[in-house]
């Protein structure tokens, strides 16, 4: 126990050393937590897409940066399942059986997390969580923006019912009954859906993007029921990484408190514009910005490269990629709130005028 204890005051000392080096790091910090609030509550998701590469753009390593955010996951998640659950739009049941193996999937992220941090330092880290971040994202990114493309041409549209129908074709026995989302599952797909999700949340801290996609296309479940679940499951799942994570001295209580102190100001603007501003708007929005949160690490990944010997860059280059990626995420995270913002006081000035 005295060896665990001496490890996690040994990697604290990580975040002490970036905050005395440069105090504006902790307003950076307290504005991811501001952006990332803002778009959580406006799209629905924790928005840790923009705030882990944003905390490593800022020197945080990989690890530690999705430490920090699956911890402030938990508490925000807490608050938004109570409130779906008083509309009905929690499924307990399906949430409980999606978290059997998305516990197994988190405990295994951190364990390979801590490995490459152990092994090959803050820079091994980085280069883990960022090209795992840029193919998963990637796949994400450029699915929702075609299908919100797909919306723009015919008005109406509900979500694609491609992947539904495939996944009626293997539907394996036993199959487990969801009242309240109105589907039957596999319990098969149960596992191996429940299984990606938590590996996901644990390795980057996105498991919504994976989770409400999956209930929406694979299961059929109702949008503001995959939304409400998804936030239940998260709860537990924040919970659980932030205990594993925890346990092994990832977890700096500073990086979560002053993600605390930009989120929940930002998730309130964010909620009340998801009621004023149109559909499309949201969804448009969401995929674009992650397109270019994943040009961001795509840009950040050339560095990590060097630092591990792996590729020989000039200084200039070297600079020219470190900017570059810093002007993506906060440029396009600074842009989007702006939008956001922007859109909800437009609707919110004509609701007062009508």
């Amino acid at each position: 126990m005295h060896d665990v204890a001496a490890q996690a005051i040994d990697k604290l000392t990580v975040v002490s050393q970036i905050f005395g080096t440069s105090p504006w790091i902790m307003l950076g910090v307290i504005l991811l937590g501001f952006m990332g609030g803002t778009l959580s509550g406006f799209i629905g998701s924790g928005g840790a897409f923009l705030m882990t590469p944003g905390m490593m753009n800022l020197g945080v390593p990989g690890v530690m940066a999705v430490a920090a955010n699956i911890t402030h996951k938990f508490g925000k998640a807490m608050m938004g399942s109570k409130k779906h659950g008083e509309l009905g739009h929690v499924d307990r049941k399906l949430g409980i059986y999606l978290l059997i193996t998305a516990c197994i999937g988190i405990r295994a992220a951190v364990v390979v997390n801590g490995y490459f941090f152990e092994k090959l330092g803050s820079a091994g880290s980085g280069l883990y969580v960022s090209a795992f971040f840029v193919i998963t994202l990637s796949i994400i990114g450029y699915s929702l923006l075609k299908d919100a493309l797909r919306s723009q041409r015919e008005p109406g549209a509900g979500p694609s019912d491609k992947l539904l129908n495939l996944s009626r074709k293997f539907q394996f026995k036993p199959l487990i009954h969801f009242k309240i989302a109105d589907v039957e599952v596999s319990f098969v797909v149960l596992l191996f859906v429940g299984l990606a999700i938590g590996y996901m949340a644990g390795t980057i801290g996105v498991g919504g993007f994976i989770g409400v996609p999956a209930m929406i296309y694979v299961f059929g479940v109702p949008t503001v029921v995959a939304a409400g679940t998804e936030l239940f499951l998260a709860m537990f799942m924040g919970a659980w990484g932030a205990f594993n994570y925890g346990m092994q001295g990832y977890v700096d209580l500073r990086l979560v408190l002053l993600l605390y102190a930009g989120s929940l100001v930002g998730i309130y603007f964010g909620a009340v514009g998801t009621h004023l501003v149109k559909e499309l708007y949201i969804r448009m929005v969401t995929a674009v910005l992650i397109l270019l949160c994943v040009v961001s690490r795509a840009l950040a990944i050339p560095e990590y490269l060097q630092q591990l010997n792996l590729l020989k860059m000039g200084e200039g280059s070297a600079s020219m990629f470190e900017i570059g990626s810093k002007i993506f995420l906060f440029g396009s995270g600074i842009i989007a709130t702006f939008l956001v913002l922007y859109w909800t006081f437009k609707a919110k000035a004509k609701e007062k005028k009508a």
